[in-house]
């Protein structure tokens, strides 16, 4: 199976030209999956909850979505990507997961980060896992990488592949998500952006590019730059995440110890 790590450098505001973008970065690869960063059609740094309203979209009807359901269609591949999606009078920071055959599901980030608590509502959604076919695969946002139950939980659900648009400002987690890796057996994608916003004065945001794909042994597969946009294929054998032994006598699952685990 072939993955496509998708960094961009999103214009704030400007959805027909980073839809522009991004369509471009896939044309140039294929791939049987795309990941894409978190809030990739409308920049990262919003004013306040506002403005969110003002560039959100409903999913699965809204333009943002219908136009990567068509860049999927034309790529027949799936793609995994961050939106700020509008319900109601509630905002999200979303991801949505398309295929060549249309819209099949998305994810709400369960785990706001910073000024985000100002200007989206917390995630309603459950950890989700899609069979794809060729793969399970679990999707997470940014942040909640810093919570180890996302990870965990997705690969408790079957995930082989965990998805994770992200626009990281921390220099944690890249190297965070080996330990991920190792610990559920996974293969990470973290689709990343790249530049910087200061939308807020005095709050320069940098955001450190850095996508990468992670093995179920904590092999990085391949790493993207810090500051250019781009994208990565890699090919990978999904079935590898499937065995949760580490050694004769030890299995990630079988060896928990529920009854000892504490979750409040």
């Amino acid at each position: 199976m072939k993955i496509g790590i998708v960094q961009t450098h999103p214009v704030f505001g400007d959805i027909v030209r980073n839809l522009q973008t991004i369509e471009a970065l896939i044309n140039r690869q294929p791939a049987d999956l795309y990941v894409l960063p978190e809030l990739c059609t409308t920049g990262y740094q919003f004013k306040d909850r506002e403005e969110v309203l003002e560039l959100a979209e409903s999913i699965p009807d809204g333009s943002s979505t219908l136009k990567l359901l068509e860049i999927a269609r034309a790529a027949q591949a799936f793609l995994i990507a961050g939106l700020a999606e509008r319900c109601g009078d509630k905002v999200y920071n979303s991801a949505i997961v398309v295929g060549p055959e249309g819209f099949i599901g998305r994810y709400r980030k369960a785990h706001l980060f910073g000024a985000e608590k100002n200007c989206f509502s917390p995630g309603d959604t459950p950890f989700p896992v899609y069979d794809l076919g060729s793969a399970r695969v679990g999707v997470m946002i940014c942040f909640d990488w810093r919570f180890p139950e996302s990870m965990r939980t997705l690969a408790l659900e079957g995930a082989d592949i965990v998805a994770h648009p992200s626009n990281l400002v921390l220099p944690d987690c890249p190297q965070s998500m080996i330990t991920r890796c190792l610990e559920n057996r996974v293969f990470a994608i973290t689709a990343d952006r790249v530049g910087a916003e200061e939308r807020v004065p005095g709050q320069t945001m940098k955001f450190i590019g850095q996508s990468q794909a992670i093995d179920p042994s904590g092999k990085i597969l391949a790493r993207a730059s810090t500051d250019h946009e781009e994208i990565l294929v890699v090919e990978i054998n999904p079935q590898d995440a499937r065995n949760k032994s580490i050694n004769p006598q030890n299995n990630l699952f079988a060896d928990r110890r529920v009854d000892l685990y504490r979750e409040d």
